[in-house]
């Protein structure tokens, strides 16, 4: 892959270690050569850096593949978790699924990724439903200036909401950065 094409989530090997795309940006220059500026993370060891390409650049792929998979079970902090198409199930710590299970209902599916054999991540749907389990009551006035209240979602994670939603309502809800979208 040419280092003019990565985007962030590319993943890719630099040195002898594994790392992925968190942000980036191409880098015009008036009278010298364009590049890349990225955000690179070691999927292995966690630590971040930034980095600069030439957009020419080759860069060595990463063996990474992707399966969809639905909770199952956990017995303490490992969890259990089956593919449904194959019937295939993987055990995994809660250490590597606990921001991905902030958003769990029943029926969930999370995307995991594999390097070379090895889980090195579990990504929510982008978007889910989830219903209010508790939220402030609405104060009259506040809907005219975009006020925003906490609400507790079924799930256990706390987010805002605007003030015309209420306790039981179900609403949309960006897992990528933890934000309500609308009212389902």
């Amino acid at each position: 892959m040419e280092a003019g094409k990565i985007r962030p989530g590319s993943i890719f090997k630099l040195e002898g270690s594994t790392f992925e795309v968190i942000e980036f940006q191409h880098v015009k220059q008036a009278r010298a050569a364009g590049f890349i500026r990225a955000k690179i993370k070691n999927v292995e060891t966690g630590g971040v850096k930034e980095w600069r390409f030439n957009p020419t650049e080759v860069l060595e792929n990463a063996d990474v593949t992707s399966r969809e998979m639905e909770f199952s079970f956990n017995v303490d902090k490992i969890y259990t978790f089956m593919d449904m198409q194959t019937f295939d199930q993987v055990d995994v710590d809660y250490s590597l699924v606990k921001d991905a299970l902030a958003f769990h209902t029943d029926g969930t599916r999370y995307t995991f990724t594999f390097l070379d054999g090895k889980i090195i991540s579990v990504t929510p749907p982008t978007f889910v439903v989830l219903e209010i389990t508790e939220t402030e009551p609405s104060v009259a006035g506040d809907t005219a200036r975009n006020a925003m209240k906490n609400a507790k979602l079924e799930s256990g994670l706390t987010i805002k909401v605007p003030m015309f939603v209420n306790n039981h309502d179900k609403v949309k809800v960006d897992t990528r950065n933890s934000t309500y979208v609308e009212r389902a």
